[in-house]
């Protein structure tokens, strides 16, 4: 007697499907992955695959949106921003504020790597969904910690200058850090916690930018 195969939901394939892009992309990049190898790692003929996604560049976009949603930058920063805005405003609560920017960035890295090297693939094959995934999500996040920055401006607390390029300054910093640790890996350079890391990159980019009414 022939064994009934388990049913799989159309919700359930569509995961599966992703599970295998997201890491053949992370590893092959997007040139370098065919869909005829994402089917056959997710058990399915490509017709089903084109089902759910109807091409390609569809498929990686749903990559890319995934794990942007799951690590949910904004939103992080925004919390954050709120109980910066809550507390008493004593300058020394900005090393706080930073720090936690950071370690949050660095936290959800190490929870998915393939998040870097799906970004700097997009980015290197110079793919026009990396402007689009540039302009979805990163601008934004910049935007809204630039005008964290022009408000600590305003206040006397941080001396003025182009709060756009002080919001990327720091994300840079972290970025790199971030960068490096995902390409060579742990054990090749000593593996600092998170949470130094954050407090030191943000005690020296603050070292920067605070006026002498601001300093800790």
């Amino acid at each position: 007697m022939a064994l009934k195969r388990k049913r799989v939901s159309a919700a359930d394939r569509r995961e599966q499907i992703l599970g295998v892009a997201r890491q053949l992309f992370a590893k092959q990049g997007f040139r370098g992955t065919t869909t005829r190898q994402i089917a056959d790692q997710a058990q399915v003929n490509e017709a089903i695959l084109f089902r759910h996604f109807r091409s390609k560049e569809a498929l990686y976009w749903a990559v890319l949106d995934e794990l942007s949603r799951q690590r949910n930058n904004r939103g992080n920063l925004q919390a954050l921003i709120s109980e910066r805005t809550r507390s008493d405003g004593k300058p020394e609560a900005d090393e706080k504020f930073f720090a936690a920017v950071a370690e949050g960035l660095l936290e959800r890295s190490r929870r998915d790597p393939n998040f870097i090297r799906l970004f700097l693939f997009s980015a290197l094959e110079r793919h026009s969904l990396s402007q689009r995934f540039f302009r979805t999500y990163t601008t934004v996040y910049w935007d809204l910690l630039a005008k964290y920055i022009r408000g600590r401006m305003r206040a006397g607390e941080f001396r003025t200058t182009n709060p756009l390029l002080a919001a990327r300054s720091f994300i840079g910093m972290v970025g790199h850090y971030n960068i490096m640790h995902s390409l060579l890996g742990p054990g090749k350079y000593p593996d600092y916690s998170d949470r130094l890391v954050s407090k030191t990159l943000a005690r020296i980019w603050l070292g920067g930018m605070r006026t002498k009414n601001g300093a800790a």
